[in-house]
Protein backbone atom coordinates (compact mmCIF):
# COMPACT_ATOMS: atom_id res chain seq x y z
CA UNK A 1 0.00 0.00 0.00
CA UNK A 2 1.47 3.40 -0.97
CA UNK A 3 2.05 6.13 1.60
CA UNK A 4 -0.98 8.20 2.53
CA UNK A 5 -1.19 11.93 1.83
CA UNK A 6 0.30 13.87 4.77
CA UNK A 7 -2.84 15.89 5.57
CA UNK A 8 -3.99 13.35 8.13
CA UNK A 9 -0.62 13.38 9.86
CA UNK A 10 -0.67 17.17 10.17
CA UNK A 11 -3.98 16.82 12.00
CA UNK A 12 -2.61 14.10 14.30
CA UNK A 13 0.42 16.11 15.36
CA UNK A 14 -1.58 19.31 15.69
CA UNK A 15 0.26 21.64 13.35
CA UNK A 16 -1.14 23.18 10.17
CA UNK A 17 1.70 23.68 7.70
CA UNK A 18 1.87 26.87 5.69
CA UNK A 19 4.52 25.20 3.54
CA UNK A 20 3.42 21.64 2.80
CA UNK A 21 6.74 20.95 1.07
CA UNK A 22 8.47 20.99 4.44
CA UNK A 23 6.34 18.11 5.67
CA UNK A 24 6.70 16.21 2.39
CA UNK A 25 10.48 16.43 2.64
CA UNK A 26 10.39 15.28 6.27
CA UNK A 27 8.51 12.17 5.21
CA UNK A 28 10.78 11.31 2.27
CA UNK A 29 13.10 8.40 3.04
CA UNK A 30 16.37 8.24 1.02
CA UNK A 31 15.06 5.16 -0.79
CA UNK A 32 12.35 7.33 -2.41
CA UNK A 33 14.76 9.29 -4.60
CA UNK A 34 12.87 9.57 -7.88
CA UNK A 35 12.14 12.21 -10.49
CA UNK A 36 9.13 13.18 -8.39
CA UNK A 37 11.46 14.82 -5.92
CA UNK A 38 13.32 16.97 -8.43
CA UNK A 39 12.56 20.61 -9.11
CA UNK A 40 14.25 22.65 -11.79
CA UNK A 41 16.73 19.84 -12.44
CA UNK A 42 17.92 19.91 -8.84
CA UNK A 43 17.11 17.12 -6.38
CA UNK A 44 15.08 18.08 -3.34
CA UNK A 45 16.83 16.62 -0.32
CA UNK A 46 15.20 13.74 1.50
CA UNK A 47 14.73 13.85 5.26
CA UNK A 48 18.33 13.21 6.37
CA UNK A 49 19.13 16.93 6.63
CA UNK A 50 15.92 17.61 8.54
CA UNK A 51 16.68 14.72 10.87
CA UNK A 52 19.94 16.47 11.83
CA UNK A 53 18.08 19.67 12.73
CA UNK A 54 15.12 17.96 14.39
CA UNK A 55 17.39 16.07 16.77
CA UNK A 56 18.78 19.40 18.05
CA UNK A 57 15.37 21.06 18.32
CA UNK A 58 13.98 18.09 20.25
CA UNK A 59 16.96 18.08 22.60
CA UNK A 60 16.60 21.78 23.39
CA UNK A 61 12.85 21.58 24.03
CA UNK A 62 13.21 18.53 26.27
CA UNK A 63 16.20 19.99 28.16
CA UNK A 64 14.31 23.22 28.84
CA UNK A 65 11.24 21.24 29.95
CA UNK A 66 13.30 19.10 32.33
CA UNK A 67 14.81 22.21 33.90
CA UNK A 68 11.29 23.43 34.64
CA UNK A 69 9.96 20.15 36.03
CA UNK A 70 13.02 19.12 38.06
CA UNK A 71 14.47 22.33 39.57
CA UNK A 72 16.49 20.34 42.11
CA UNK A 73 17.82 17.75 39.65
CA UNK A 74 21.58 17.66 39.17
CA UNK A 75 23.29 17.50 35.79
CA UNK A 76 23.66 13.72 35.84
CA UNK A 77 20.00 13.11 36.69
CA UNK A 78 18.80 15.55 34.06
CA UNK A 79 21.11 14.01 31.44
CA UNK A 80 19.71 10.53 32.12
CA UNK A 81 16.16 11.74 31.72
CA UNK A 82 17.08 13.66 28.57
CA UNK A 83 18.72 10.61 27.01
CA UNK A 84 15.65 8.49 27.75
CA UNK A 85 13.33 11.03 26.15
CA UNK A 86 15.27 11.80 22.96
CA UNK A 87 16.66 8.36 22.09
CA UNK A 88 15.62 6.75 18.83
CA UNK A 89 13.33 4.20 20.48
CA UNK A 90 11.30 6.94 22.18
CA UNK A 91 11.01 8.94 18.96
CA UNK A 92 9.85 5.78 17.19
CA UNK A 93 7.26 5.14 19.91
CA UNK A 94 5.85 8.63 19.42
CA UNK A 95 5.87 8.03 15.65
CA UNK A 96 3.80 4.88 16.12
CA UNK A 97 1.29 6.77 18.26
CA UNK A 98 0.58 9.16 15.38
CA UNK A 99 0.80 6.32 12.80
CA UNK A 100 3.71 8.00 11.06
CA UNK A 101 4.58 4.80 9.17
CA UNK A 102 1.46 5.29 7.04
CA UNK A 103 2.87 8.53 5.63
CA UNK A 104 6.59 7.81 5.11
CA UNK A 105 7.59 7.81 1.44
CA UNK A 106 9.94 4.92 0.66
CA UNK A 107 10.90 3.05 -2.49
CA UNK A 108 8.51 0.35 -3.69
CA UNK A 109 10.94 -2.44 -2.86
CA UNK A 110 11.61 -1.02 0.61
CA UNK A 111 7.92 -0.62 1.37
CA UNK A 112 7.33 -4.25 0.48
CA UNK A 113 10.04 -5.16 2.98
CA UNK A 114 8.47 -3.07 5.73
CA UNK A 115 11.34 -0.56 5.96
CA UNK A 116 8.92 2.22 6.94
CA UNK A 117 8.01 0.30 10.11
CA UNK A 118 11.57 -0.06 11.42
CA UNK A 119 12.40 1.66 14.69
CA UNK A 120 15.37 3.53 13.22
CA UNK A 121 13.39 4.77 10.21
CA UNK A 122 10.44 5.84 12.35
CA UNK A 123 12.71 7.61 14.83
CA UNK A 124 14.53 9.47 12.07
CA UNK A 125 11.25 10.50 10.44
CA UNK A 126 9.87 11.78 13.74
CA UNK A 127 12.94 13.98 14.20
CA UNK A 128 12.56 15.20 10.62
CA UNK A 129 8.93 16.13 11.20
CA UNK A 130 9.96 18.13 14.27
CA UNK A 131 12.46 20.03 12.12
CA UNK A 132 9.77 20.67 9.51
CA UNK A 133 7.47 22.12 12.17
CA UNK A 134 10.31 24.30 13.49
CA UNK A 135 11.13 25.65 10.03
CA UNK A 136 7.47 26.19 9.20
CA UNK A 137 6.21 27.70 12.45
CA UNK A 138 9.23 28.53 14.59
CA UNK A 139 10.42 27.34 17.99
CA UNK A 140 7.09 27.92 19.76
CA UNK A 141 5.25 25.69 17.28
CA UNK A 142 7.82 22.89 17.66
CA UNK A 143 7.75 23.23 21.43
CA UNK A 144 3.96 22.98 21.51
CA UNK A 145 3.89 19.79 19.43
CA UNK A 146 6.75 18.15 21.35
CA UNK A 147 5.25 18.89 24.75
CA UNK A 148 1.90 17.46 23.69
CA UNK A 149 3.27 14.30 22.08
CA UNK A 150 5.92 13.64 24.74
CA UNK A 151 3.68 14.36 27.75
CA UNK A 152 3.17 10.72 28.69
CA UNK A 153 6.86 9.90 28.39
CA UNK A 154 7.79 12.96 30.45
CA UNK A 155 5.43 11.90 33.22
CA UNK A 156 6.91 8.40 33.20
CA UNK A 157 10.54 9.51 33.22
CA UNK A 158 10.13 11.13 36.63
CA UNK A 159 9.83 7.69 38.19
CA UNK A 160 12.19 5.77 35.91
CA UNK A 161 15.10 4.15 37.69
CA UNK A 162 18.61 4.48 36.37
CA UNK A 163 19.59 2.77 33.16
CA UNK A 164 20.43 -0.91 34.01
CA UNK A 165 23.48 -1.04 31.70
CA UNK A 166 24.94 2.03 33.40
CA UNK A 167 24.25 0.66 36.87
CA UNK A 168 25.85 -2.68 36.02
CA UNK A 169 28.94 -1.04 34.54
CA UNK A 170 29.36 1.26 37.55
CA UNK A 171 28.93 -1.70 39.90
CA UNK A 172 31.61 -3.70 38.07
CA UNK A 173 34.04 -0.79 37.88
CA UNK A 174 33.52 -0.04 41.56
CA UNK A 175 34.86 -3.51 42.33
CA UNK A 176 37.82 -3.28 39.99
CA UNK A 177 36.25 -5.59 37.40
CA UNK A 178 36.29 -5.23 33.64
CA UNK A 179 33.26 -3.64 32.02
CA UNK A 180 30.36 -6.03 31.23
CA UNK A 181 30.50 -7.68 27.81
CA UNK A 182 27.48 -8.19 25.55
CA UNK A 183 27.21 -10.81 22.82
CA UNK A 184 24.44 -11.37 20.29
CA UNK A 185 23.15 -14.94 20.68
CA UNK A 186 20.49 -14.84 17.99
CA UNK A 187 18.44 -12.58 15.74
CA UNK A 188 15.08 -13.63 14.35
CA UNK A 189 11.92 -12.19 12.86
CA UNK A 190 11.39 -9.97 9.79
CA UNK A 191 13.50 -6.87 9.22
CA UNK A 192 10.71 -4.54 10.29
CA UNK A 193 10.05 -6.44 13.52
CA UNK A 194 13.26 -8.18 14.62
CA UNK A 195 13.93 -9.97 17.89
CA UNK A 196 17.37 -10.08 19.49
CA UNK A 197 18.76 -12.35 22.20
CA UNK A 198 21.92 -11.02 23.85
CA UNK A 199 24.11 -12.44 26.61
CA UNK A 200 25.76 -10.25 29.24
CA UNK A 201 28.74 -11.42 31.27
CA UNK A 202 30.64 -9.93 34.19
CA UNK A 203 33.80 -11.48 35.57
CA UNK A 204 33.00 -13.89 38.39
CA UNK A 205 29.23 -13.88 37.82
CA UNK A 206 26.89 -16.19 35.99
CA UNK A 207 25.70 -14.49 32.81
CA UNK A 208 22.14 -13.68 31.79
CA UNK A 209 20.31 -13.51 28.46
CA UNK A 210 18.00 -10.66 27.51
CA UNK A 211 15.48 -10.22 24.68
CA UNK A 212 14.26 -7.16 22.83
CA UNK A 213 13.18 -5.66 19.54
CA UNK A 214 16.50 -3.79 19.26
CA UNK A 215 20.04 -4.65 20.30
CA UNK A 216 19.96 -1.88 22.87
CA UNK A 217 16.68 -3.13 24.30
CA UNK A 218 17.98 -6.70 24.57
CA UNK A 219 21.18 -5.48 26.27
CA UNK A 220 19.14 -3.47 28.77
CA UNK A 221 16.96 -6.49 29.48
CA UNK A 222 20.01 -8.71 30.01
CA UNK A 223 21.61 -6.16 32.33
CA UNK A 224 18.38 -5.83 34.30
CA UNK A 225 18.19 -9.61 34.76
CA UNK A 226 21.78 -9.74 36.02
CA UNK A 227 21.13 -6.90 38.46
CA UNK A 228 18.12 -8.76 39.81
CA UNK A 229 19.90 -12.10 40.05
CA UNK A 230 22.70 -10.48 42.08
CA UNK A 231 20.33 -8.29 44.13
CA UNK A 232 22.19 -5.18 42.95
CA UNK A 233 20.22 -2.07 43.82
CA UNK A 234 19.57 0.58 41.18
Amino acid sequence: MPAKKPHGLAKSIGHVFSNQNQLEQALTHPSARTAKFRKGGKRVHENERLEFLGDRVLGLVIAEWLMELFPDGNEGELAQKLNALVRKETCADIARQVELDRYILVGNTERGGGVHKRTAVLGDAMESVIAAIYLDGGYAAAQDVIRRLWQGHMEAVGTVLRDPKTVLQEWAQGRGLAAPTYKVVSQSGPDHNPKFEIDVEVEGLEGETGCGGTKRGAEQNAAEKLLQSQSIKR
